[in-house]
């Protein structure tokens, strides 16, 4: 009888262990899976980032005629194209064709400026997404600093705004994942 006793306390202390060991590691089963989660948002977020830059630096490159006939349109469609390519909340996009005509979409909203006074200037353009330098103008096939060559370019800047569950991760900058091109027309 005693020994029946200590075996069923025996089997309800293996239950309890059970039990206890899952209320002690489900939170952190629960953090991983929402920070995978998480990540895969973000991932995917800068994914179709990506897709809509690629969609306009395209775009400019089919057009590269009217880099230097039609600029300020130019830059106006693509502008376009990359604020509302991913089909749902529409990007921020900057794009500069030639160092001229410059098209800024902000929710939805474009603004234009510069003129394109050098529209059939050349340039050695410099830096990234968030801070294009065109440098001076120069004489196009000159070879430039960084050993490409001078030409005619357009920058496309395209941002999303994205509040990380954890921390912000390496792509992710002050709440706004940012990226950029730069294609060279001729």
């Amino acid at each position: 009888m005693l020994r029946l006793i200590v075996r069923l306390l025996g089997r309800r202390e293996n239950r309890c262990i059970a039990a206890l060991e899952f209320a002690l590691l489900s939170p952190v089963f629960i953090m991983v899976f929402a920070g995978i989660v998480d990540l895969g948002n973000a991932i995917y977020t800068w994914s179709k980032l990506e897709q809509a830059l690629a969609a306009g630096a395209n775009f400019a490159l089919v057009n590269r005629a009217r880099v230097t006939t039609d600029g300020s349109t130019l830059a106006q469609d693509i502008a376009t194209l990359v604020s509302t390519s991913n089909g749902g909340t529409p990007a921020n996009a900057t794009v500069v064709v030639n160092n001229g005509p410059t098209v800024t979409r902000t929710g939805g909203n474009a603004s234009a400026s510069g003129t394109a006074a050098n529209a059939n200037s050349c340039y050695c353009p410099t830096g990234g997404p968030s801070n294009w330098t065109w440098g001076g103008v120069v004489t196009c096939g000159n070879t430039c600093t960084g050993g490409s060559r001078a030409g005619q370019f357009v920058t496309i800047t395209a941002s999303y705004s994205y509040t990380a569950l954890f921390s912000s991760y390496g792509f992710v900058s002050n709440g706004t994942i940012t990226a950029g091109a730069a294609v060279q027309t001729q």
